[in-house]
């Protein structure tokens, strides 16, 4: 069902036996890892022997190295490659995401939701600070309308944990949905000093045990509660009294819109650091934003899932592939190790968003990790040249592993990419 070949490199399958890749895998050159000496292509020659691991490389938009690529794999977090890059396409780096905030008949301050993806505590005191300038008058409360997305809202992947990666997804969300927390002597602090502690914050800490935690909000209805405690206390400091009445609905009739607040952080920002972070929370706010049809409501999870499906099929016309969220979260994924590359190769002139390896600069790519799961997805380059490569594996694959991987393809002698 899902291993349709693409129309170019149908017959490479068998590139593994050409004498270039066997030149490769035959360098006499050495790294070290651990104080222990192994071939440059030892790595890439294990990967080449799998059978549940797909690889391509492609120099010059020529496929050199393949292996099971039309094979269907999950993906992990390389998904996150392809929501960047239909982003991108969609709004265009220099794009900066608003929320509304309006003033009630009641005199009631309302925030409406707008899947902003880094509204972050730096940003709400921009936000307070514009909303002092306007002369907003004291509050008796804050209001969050968080209807853009549907309730109960279910990221397929998503797990009932603690961890940040699990943080849940939600139209208004601040530091993307979690808190950052000092529990020692008895009490509880925030963690980072842009970041006032509120109560929701405080109730989660009283839990934990001593020491620095970052733990997520857990569910949508407490990350809007908390986005409003955390709102109030930054108008606060900026010296508008807010009481502490606290609602959720829809922006009443009659409000007024008092200030459209665009981010600081350009989508480039935004997709660097998701990329540099894989920050699940911020690749399925942009997944959802981007299944909104005239920026209305995201009706539900499956519009966006058929909304990305639809834009894969113009832009790439693959066929047998599942996407199922944007961040990679979810094991009903499947891309095949030569679609992975048609989306590395469309994110070439976007190359500076893509994570550095570290200790080789030479290499941009993007890891992606589940329980059996190892991906690796990203450029290398050699002299004057970028290579692409793909590698899904569903197996363990420790992240030492992948990066000698990609020092191998950047530290072949120049005669083997002269072979292209």
């Amino acid at each position: 069902m899902f291993a349709l070949p693409s129309q170019r490199g149908q017959a490479i399958t068998r590139l593994h036996r050409s004498p270039a890749v066997r030149a490769l895998l035959a360098l006499p050159l050495l790294v070290c890892c651990g104080g222990v000496a192994q071939a440059a292509g030892e790595v890439l020659r294990a990967a080449l022997s799998q059978p549940d691991t797909a690889i391509l490389v492609e120099v010059s938009g020529r496929p050199v190295i393949a292996h099971q690529a039309d094979r269907p794999m999950i993906p992990a977090s390389t998904m996150k490659l392809l929501t960047a890059l239909a982003a991108i396409e969609r709004w265009g780096l220099g794009h900066r995401f608003a929320t509304d905030v309006h003033l009630g008949p009641d005199g009631w301050l309302w925030v409406r939701g707008s899947g902003d993806p880094l509204l972050v505590s730096e940003e709400l005191n921009r936000m307070a600070a514009a909303l002092r300038r306007a002369g907003v008058p004291a509050l008796p409360g804050i209001g969050v309308d968080g209807g853009l997305y549907p309730p109960a809202l279910d990221i397929p992947g998503r797990a009932a944990s603690d961890n940040p990666y699990d943080a849940p997804v939600t139209a208004l969300a601040v530091n993307f949905n979690t808190v950052h927390l000092l529990v020692r002597g008895g009490g509880v602090q925030s963690a980072e000093p842009q970041t006032p502690l509120t109560p929701v914050a405080r109730r989660l800490g009283e839990r934990l045990g001593p020491g620095r935690h970052r733990v997520n909000l857990q569910s949508g209805e407490l990350a809007e509660r908390y986005a409003g405690e955390l709102l109030a206390a930054k108008l606060r400091d900026a010296g508008i009294a807010v009481g502490h009445g606290y609602r959720t609905g829809r922006v009443p009739d009659g409000a007024e819109l008092l200030l459209r607040y665009r981010n600081s952080a350009s989508l480039r920002e935004v997709l660097s650091a998701m990329l540099a972070h894989s920050n699940n929370v911020v690749a399925n706010q942009l997944f959802l934003l981007l299944g909104a049809e005239d920026g209305g409501a995201v009706r539900d999870l499956e519009t966006a899932q058929q909304a990305m499906t639809d834009w894969v099929e113009r832009r790439f016309a693959w066929r047998g592939f599942r996407i199922e969220d944007g961040a990679g979260l979810s094991r009903g994924n499947r891309l095949s190790a030569r679609q992975l590359l048609d989306v590395v190769d469309a994110m070439a002139p976007y190359r500076q968003l893509l994570p550095v390896q570290p200790g080789n600069p030479a290499v941009r790519a993007k890891t992606g990790t589940l329980t059996g799961v190892s991906t690796y997805a990203g450029l290398v380059r050699r002299g004057g040249d970028w290579a692409s490569f793909a590698m899904l594996a569903n197996r363990p694959m420790s992240a030492a592993s992948r990066r000698r991987l990609a020092d191998d393809l950047a530290r072949v002698e120049e005669a083997w990419w002269q072979q292209r």
